[in-house]
Formats: structure tokens, C-alpha cells, sequence
């Protein structure tokens, strides 16, 4: 099989990378298509195709995949149509906030569509941790089972509809940046507390990491896992209550609430 990447910026290129780590595409089955040869260098590097011309980027590939800004998914689907064969390629969309009914009118050609994939991976797929969602239009349910071990093996999945797409960016899409905030804000906390800047994210960074252990080795809820640490009259409920206090749920759900696209 061969994938033909068309944007190699934050999120193409992590794609891209993930991809060149990863099992399921031999790295001169991977190429790339960017505008600026300055962000193709290290793809080349590390074994891909590389290249500054779209149209010729998706010759050949069973794979198209678009990682554009919305504003310029149109324009790149308009330029590559021509070249775009819809008995064996399959389009996999990673524009954000762009609909299967804009995709399909973009796409049509002489009335016919190719299989097209909603997928909403986050940054972590650049080193095969991502927590990607995926939708399917009706002409790619066939291959559906294929895409998914696509991005099984950059991370989880989860197969969804596209109704649900926009949530999953803003829990997982958006919510990398939320985790990574936290861990920034309890490392400045243990700076305060006497530690050295580095030794502090560290401890954050493990404890964090402990936190997604317990609950992947067993079927706990996560609050069932706080009531270990939280003895009566104890340092722990004391510090989770000032952070309730300030609002710290309250906050977490607004900002996923407000991390929809509208």
C-alpha cells in the first residue's frame, strides 16, 4: 500500500512521522506534499518521498490523505481531482470542521465519489500514542477495517459518526493541549514547593503517567482511585478541595464545551 500526505504542517507532520515509525507503510510507500521545501527535509531524511507538487503526490497512492487548514481543503481537492482515480483511492480528511456533504461536493466527478474517511487524530500519532476517531461515508464502509489498523498502529481508535467528530477533537484533539497545560502548571507548583524547574516537570510528568497506568490495569472509575489517596482530615482531599474550590471540573468541562467547533 502507499499513502500520499498532502500538508506537512504541526499536524501533517506529525502524521507523517508517525507513519515512518510505524508498521504498516514501508517509508518509500510514504510520501509527502508540501508547499515549502523547508518542512519536507527531515521526511526526506528518514525515507520518504518528498515533494512541492500535490498532483503528483497522490499519483499512485492507495491513500490520499488531506491535512490542510479548512480554508484551503477546496482549493487542494480542486487541484488534485484530476489526478485522483476513484476505483482504487480512498480519501482520508483531517481538515477540522469540514462536513462528508462538503467533502462530496468538492470530490464529485462525472457523479461518482471515492471512499471518504473523517479522521481526528491528535499530536501524539507522531510517536504512535494518539487518541484518533474515525468516521466513514457510505462508500468506504468496505474499508473501514483497513483504515482502522491504519491508526491502530499510531495509537487507539475509536470508530465513530461524524456527528460525534467534533466532540472527540475537542476531548482528545484539543485535550492533548489541556493535559499538557496541567502538567506545565503542576511543574511551576513543584517550582514553588523547592524544586528545580526539570526535576519537577519529571515528577509531574511520571505521576501523570501513574495516574493512566492504574486505570488501564483495572476497570476502576477514576474517582475510586482518588479514594485510596484521600484519608480523612488528610493533605490530599485538603488540596483537591482548593482546587474544586477554584473551580478546577467546572473549568475542565467549560473549556471542553467551548473547544467545539460550532
Amino acid at each position: 500500500m502507499k499513502i500520499a500526505i498532502i500538508g506537512a504542517g504541526e499536524m501533517g507532520g506529525a502524521f507523517a512521522e508517525g507513519l515512518l515509525k510505524g508498521n504498516v507503510f514501508s517509508a518509500a510507500d510514504v510520501t509527502v506534499a508540501n508547499p515549502h521545501d523547508a518542512k519536507l527535509k527531515r521526511f526526506a531524511e528518514m525515507g520518504a518521498t518528498v515533494t512541492t507538487d500535490n498532483k503528483a503526490a497522490v499519483i499512485g497512492a492507495d491513500f490520499v490523505t488531506l491535512v490542510v487548514k479548512p480554508w484551503l481543503i477546496e482549493e487542494v481537492i480542486r487541484e488534485i481531482k484530476p489526478e485522483l482515480d476513484y476505483r482504487r483511492q480512498t480519501i482520508l480528511n483531517m481538515a477540522a470542521s469540514t462536513t462528508f456533504a462538503q467533502l462530496h461536493e468538492w470530490l464529485s466527478k462525472d457523479g461518482k465519489l471515492p471512499p471518504v474517511f473523517q479522521v481526528g487524530p491528535n499530536i501524539a500519532i507522531a510517536h504512535q500514542q494518539s487518541m484518533t476517531f474515525i468516521a466513514a461515508d457510505r462508500q468506504a464502509q468496505d474499508r473501514l477495517s483497513t483504515v482502522e489498523a491504519i491508526f491502530s498502529d499510531l495509537g487507539s481508535v475509536l470508530v465513530t459518526d461524524e456527528q460525534h467528530m467534533s466532540a472527540g477533537s475537542a476531548l482528545a484533539g484539543c485535550g492533548i493541549a489541556y493535559a499538557l497545560r496541567y502538567i506545565r502548571a503542576a511543574s511551576e507548583g513543584g517550582v514553588e514547593l523547592g524544586f528545580k524547574a526539570d526535576i519537577a516537570k519529571r515528577i509531574v510528568m511520571q505521576t501523570v503517567k501513574g495516574a493512566v497506568t492504574l486505570l488501564e490495569n483495572g476497570d476502576a472509575h477514576p474517582e475510586s482511585e482518588v479514594d485510596k489517596v484521600t484519608t480523612p482530615g488528610g493533605l490530599t482531599i485538603r488540596g483537591l478541595n482548593e482546587m474544586e474550590h477554584a473551580g478546577f471540573t467546572s473549568a475542565v468541562i467549560r473549556g471542553l464545551k467551548a473547544g467545539l467547533a460550532k
